[in-house]
Formats: C-alpha cells, sequence, structure tokens
C-alpha cells in the first residue's frame, strides 16, 4: 500500500474544512481517512500511480489549505516519504527510486505535530540528526532539487 498524507497549513483545520466540499469528500469517500499527526489527513491508496492521481485530483484544495504533501511508497523507503513532486517523478519514470535520497526534508514531531523542517544531504548513506529542538520523533521527506534549493 501506498499512503499519502496531507498536512493542513497553520490557519486552517485540514480535516473540517477539506471536508467541507462536497467533491472532495466524494472523491476521499472510498478511503479510510487518517490523521497521524495534528491537522493531517492521510489515506492509504493502492499505488504510486494512484496516490498521485489523488493529489491532481484535490489539487484545487490543496492549493488553497494545505502546506505540504507526502507520499510514502514501500517500493522506493519503508520510512521516508517522498515530495509530491518527486512521487510524481517517480511515477512519470522522470526519477529512478535508489535516486531520490540524496535531498531531505526532515521534520520534527512535537507534541503530535510537524515543526521546524529541516533540510540535509545524506552523505555516504548518513542521514544528518535533526537538532533544531529536542525531539523524540522525526519525519524524513525526501525532495526534489527544486524543492530542496527553494
Amino acid at each position: 500500500m501506498t499512503r499519502v498524507c496531507i498536512v493542513g497549513s497553520d490557519d486552517v483545520d485540514l480535516r473540517t474544512d477539506l471536508f467541507a466540499y462536497e467533491t472532495a469528500r466524494r472523491a476521499l469517500a472510498t478511503y479510510d481517512i487518517r490523521s497521524p499527526y495534528e491537522n493531517t489527513v492521510a489515506v492509504d491508496t493502492v499505488s504510486l500511480g494512484a496516490a498521485v492521481s489523488l493529489l491532481n485530483d484535490l489539487n484545487w484544495y490543496l492549493v488553497r489549505l494545505a502546506e505540504e504533501a507526502f507520499v510514502l511508497e514501500p517500493s522506493v523507503a519503508d520510512d521516508e516519504w517522498l515530495s509530491r513532486d518527486l512521487a510524481a517523478e517517480v511515477r512519470d519514470g522522470d526519477v529512478r527510486a535508489p535516486e531520490t535520497d540524496a535531498r531531505l526534508k526532515v521534520y520534527g514531531v512535537e507534541d503530535g505535530r510537524l515543526v521546524e523542517p529541516m533540510y540535509v544531504t545524506r552523505v555516504q548513506d548518513e542521514r544528518p540528526e535533526y537538532d533544531l529542538r529536542d525531539v523524540d520523533e522525526t519525519v524524513v521527506v525526501r525532495v526534489t532539487e527544486d524543492e530542496f534549493e527553494a
């Protein structure tokens, strides 16, 4: 299963605001909705293509309500997410899965919410530790070169 996680902007209640739109409600109706972190909506899809397609279907709402969208694709990595853009590049064959692990955006998790992302580069298969805050958990997102340099 490929998981999608949408992170709401600070000024919205993602679940409430997203489901206020009938079209978004219908697009998500067949999925088991979860919230692994505060102000997130996550669903499992059948494939990377289905995950990217769902995010494309929800794009109008994501532009207005979301800060980020991640995709967890087990064929790429079991414990590191792909940014939406990188997931699309892998799906389209523009980037091979082994080439996705160099640039990372690492979030701390504090009291159940994602905090202060830190951009790092993996060196010799080692990921630098998150050091912006003292947190018990981190969420690692692989990003495109353009996202990393932004």
